[in-house]
């Protein structure tokens, strides 16, 4: 009986060690990823990155003009401090006049100080203030007002221009994230499953679009540069991001268009889908961040992203917004 119970118990251990060694989980030392999963995370990084880029034209389009707004602004600051040195020395020959008789209009700059309301100051405290001239004292007056309204929209607009320039600086470090991010992904797959995926979505470049006169111009720049990289920020001569396309293909037909696909979606008439035309251009997702144009039979040569480059695609591969006309 002894015996019997013993062979039981031996029998139980067994099984459950057996039972142990099955149910232990095996993994493969590096797990094959799931090629959809990556396509689904690239594209979306892609994306975020192209909108950060996007961000990033339009910052620079108003730093440009925040900075010719600048440099107005100290040019009236400048004109201003003119007029009031003119001023200054009407009122120091009154002073001297005043108080020296026969003394120089430089012996009556001693009398003046050279800040604009510092000097107003004084005047108000001089025994002359009432005898002098009241127009000239009320010219001085309005000088130094204009004056200052003048410094504090220079401080103004100087401070916008640092808070743009880091935005700049922000957007940048976020696509140079996103990107990063994007080909680290894209480095765990294989050589052909990488370039199946980067490949995705796009079309046989047609052999001729039927197009003529600036549209005629603007496609034929713009279908030349398929196969070229894609650059965030770039417009030319061998890379492009999707604004930096349209624009310089539209460059060569005359037409100026801004750097930004946001901007570009106000550069002619809205053109309703069923009424494309080669040549227009047409934006995506919402806010607008991409653009490409229209080169008939339903597809668009565009520059689409960092792993694809200028490419021919679907019209509606990316969600459609609208469509417009330059020129």
């Amino acid at each position: 009986m002894l015996n019997g119970r013993k062979r039981f118990i031996t029998a139980l251990a067994g099984l459950a060690l057996a039972g142990s060694v099955g149910f232990i989980p095996t993994s493969p030392a590096q797990a094959e990823p799931d090629i959809d999963d990556v396509q689904a995370r690239v594209d979306r990084l892609f994306h975020e990155a192209e909108q950060a880029s996007e961000r990033y034209n339009d910052a620079k389009l108003e730093l440009t003009e925040l900075r010719s707004d600048l440099g107005t602004l100290r040019a009236d600051e400048k004109r201003q401090d003119a007029k009031l040195d003119v001023i200054r020395d009407q009122v120091a020959d009154s002073l001297v006049s005043e108080y020296a008789g026969s003394a120089t209009s430089a012996a009556g700059r001693l009398f003046v100080s050279d800040d604009p309301s510092a000097f107003l100051n004084q005047l108000s405290t001089m025994a002359s203030y009432n005898d002098l001239q009241g127009d000239l004292l009320a010219g001085y007056s309005a000088e130094v007002d204009a004056l200052e309204i003048r410094r504090e929209a220079t401080e103004a607009r100087s401070k916008q221009v640092a808070k743009t320039e880091a935005a700049l600086a922000a957007e940048k470090e976020t696509t140079d994230g996103k990107l990063a991010e994007a080909e680290k992904l894209l480095d765990k797959l294989k050589a052909e499953e990488r370039e199946a995926l980067l490949s995705r979505g796009s079309q046989r470049v047609p052999s001729d679009v039927p197009a003529s006169g600036r549209a005629g111009a603007a496609i034929s720049y713009a279908m030349a540069q398929v196969g070229d990289a894609y650059v965030y920020g770039a417009a030319g001569p061998n890379a492009f991001d999707c604004s930096g396309l349209t624009m310089m293909a539209w460059a060569q037909a005359g037409v100026a268009l801004p750097h930004s696909s946001s901007a570009q979606y106000s550069s002619g008439p809205r053109i309703a889908e069923g009424d494309l035309q080669p040549g227009d251009l047409v934006f995506y997702y919402s806010p607008i961040s991409h653009v490409g144009m229209y080169i008939g039979n339903g597809m668009i040569v565009h520059a689409a992203n960092p792993g694809t480059g200028v490419v021919v695609s679907d019209l509606h591969s990316m969600p459609y917004v609208g469509a417009v006309r330059p020129g």
